[in-house]
């Protein structure tokens, strides 16, 4: 890593001869049509329901703070083999699941938050999702418009496909959600695979290709040290180990250019704008709507998740509230790695 002026630039990424000319194949290659209806989807079963009683009644006779809470400290085998298979699932499979899900006519706020602490640590480790070092992030409606700085997760603005924290140097390698109160009307939540989208490119795009393996100017969103570069520079995709993988927010890119006085080169606007066409194609996408209890993962170097606008209820305690862990065990638990 390297620093220039006012932009951070990633040395690494790509040579032409590893870029895939081929289309991508695997069970993280799906869209809408060829998704089964049970795909992703891990249902809580009677033993995992014991379990996870016996630990909130543990838990309210000896409270802890969530974040100090190790699986280690708990009899949950049951709770071990299901994760065993969402991790399967996120790593081998179709790269997203969607846990249905924690009992919350039983279960406190506060008891729900430790549950899924615990069973997220089964799957990898999580980590600061702010330079702050906040570990558990609330993503909810603050009342503030989108912008830089103001990260759109805590707005009900809609939301692009992306990836988390594309804009600084390490990414988490899944993302959590916990829902405990949906939306209103709308919060519509969405996900893509960019092993399917780089088909379609390589397909109808195929001159625009390399350029997405080249570097592009991504806002910070003022998540870094005081006097670090407010810019950096990635491509939006790359093969890490042999796998396509992609780091990309649309939003952030074109305010990385504003923000660095440069201007995006014709072909590098070319392929962004076509990425992101390609992204929205409705019969490539998975939609979902949150349940409350419910838990999703999603592989966050492989799949782009995005977030329709809502509508929220007046009252405070019946507003969307999602709980955000992000998960990665490369590098240290700072937000930057």
């Amino acid at each position: 890593m390297q620093g220039t002026g006012n932009i951070l630039s990633e040395a690494e990424h790509s040579p032409a001869s590893n870029i895939p000319r081929t289309p991508l194949v695997g069970s993280v290659v799906w869209d809408a049509r060829s998704l089964r209806p049970t795909d992703g989807i891990v249902t809580l079963e009677a033993e995992v329901l014991r379990e996870l009683a016996d630990v909130v009644a543990l838990l309210r006779d000896n409270p802890l703070p969530v974040e100090m809470l190790e699986p280690d400290a708990f009899r949950i085998d049951a709770c071990r083999r299901m994760m065993a298979r969402v991790r399967e699932t996120l790593e081998t499979g179709v790269g997203f699941v969607i846990i249905d899900k924690l009992p919350m006519d039983v279960f406190s706020k506060d008891d729900a938050k430790a549950i899924y602490w615990i069973l997220s640590q089964l799957v990898s480790r999580p980590v600061a999702q702010s330079w702050d070092g906040k570990m558990i992030y609330d993503v909810r409606d603050l009342g503030r418009p989108p912008g830089n700085g103001v990260r759109p997760d805590v707005t009900n603005a809609e939301q692009n496909f992306h990836t988390d924290n594309s804009y600084n140097l390490c990414p988490p390698d899944y993302v959590a959600l916990l829902c405990l109160r949906p939306a209103k009307e709308g919060g519509i939540s969405s996900i893509v695979s960019f092993h399917t989208v780089y088909n379609e490119m390589l397909a109808k795009h195929p001159k625009l290709i390399d350029r997405l393996f080249a570097p592009y100017l991504f806002d910070r969103n003022h998540e870094h040290a005081p006097e670090a570069p407010p810019v950096i520079s990635h491509p939006l995709m790359q093969v890490t180990d042999g796998r396509l993988t992609s780091r990309l927010s649309h939003r952030h890119v074109v305010n990385g250019y504003k923000m660095a006085g440069i201007e995006l080169d014709a072909l590098g606007e070319d392929a962004l704008e076509a990425l992101e066409a390609t992204m929205n194609q409705p019969h490539l996408i998975r939609e979902f709507f949150f349940e409350p209890g419910q838990i999703q993962i999603v592989d966050n170097r492989r799949l782009g998740h995005r977030r329709t606008g809502y509508t929220d209820f007046a009252e405070e305690d019946r507003k969307r509230h999602l709980v955000r862990l992000w998960l990665r065990t490369r590098g240290r638990r700072f937000y930057n790695g």
